[in-house]
């Protein structure tokens, strides 16, 4: 079973961002690992382990992108492929799926590629998608629960009416949510193995494909509106007081 599992590298949850200049900027704020994709990280490792076969994380970015591939060496997977060019910019979410596709199939005899529900930072969530489209494989997103019996996969779905189960054949791409369960924790000895691992960095002719185009642009990101707000706290000497005066002032201002 040879799986991939594609990673981004995204700034840490607790950044503040802010707009500067039409720019959207996260001060020194650290670069980790997108949360969502240690679970598809995890998944791919479980798959593993019961299935025997190797894992490969791979990253579109620059070389600080090596260290989200360290965390996922860390974690156990078996090797790791940073994808890196100067034509690699701004990509919305169609040209970061073409140019993960290309890289599923110089790869070769991929069975299964994970990918984590959405990035944190773009929040979209179509890359897994859109990537099986190109690839020709069924799109299991939203996935919680996998089992391979052969040639066929049988995935759990959370969505908004409740569980769904959904059958297909292998290969295919997942997306996973955190219903899945918890991802393990590197261990100190895989981040030591990690820090020596040699990372290859493939170029887009590496790859064999031209600069993706990007359909959608952001030239400018505009601050959004400040708003006042201001606090008025309902004061009385007893709770009916309280609750009489709150509610007069509710109707005043017309929200009932």
């Amino acid at each position: 079973m040879k799986i991939v599992v594609c990673v981004k590298q995204v700034p840490d949850s607790t950044a503040k961002v802010v707009v500067e200049q039409g720019r959207i900027i996260w001060g020194d704020a650290p670069l980790v690992i997108n949360p969502w994709d240690e679970y598809a990280m995890e998944a791919a490792l479980q798959q593993r382990e019961a299935l025997s076969g190797t894992v490969t994380a791979v990253t579109i970015g620059d070389e600080s992108a090596r260290e989200t591939l360290r965390r996922a060496l860390a974690m156990g997977a078996d090797d790791a492929i940073l994808i890196s060019d100067p034509g690699l910019v701004n990509l919305d979410t169609q040209a970061t799926a073409q140019v993960l596709a290309a890289v599923i199939r110089k790869i070769g005899a991929v069975d299964m590629a994970f990918f984590g529900r959405q990035a944190i930072d773009g929040d979209a969530g179509l890359v897994p998608a859109q990537t099986a489209r190109l690839l020709g494989w069924p799109a299991l997103t939203l996935a919680s629960v996998i089992k391979v019996e052969g040639g066929s996969v049988h995935v759990e779905r959370g969505i908004e009416e409740g569980r769904q189960i959904v059958t297909a054949k292998l290969p295919a791409v997942f997306s996973m949510t955190k219903d899945f369960g918890e991802p393990r924790y590197p261990s100190f000895m895989g981040i030591r193995k990690a820090s020596r691992v040699e990372i290859p960095a493939w170029s887009l002719a590496g790859v064999g494909i031209a600069a993706p185009v990007s359909v959608i642009t952001w030239p400018e990101i505009i601050n959004p509106p400040s708003r006042e707000i201001t606090c008025e706290y309902i004061t009385g000497s007893n709770p009916d007081e309280i609750a009489e005066a709150l509610a007069a002032k509710i109707l005043a201002e017309k929200v009932l």
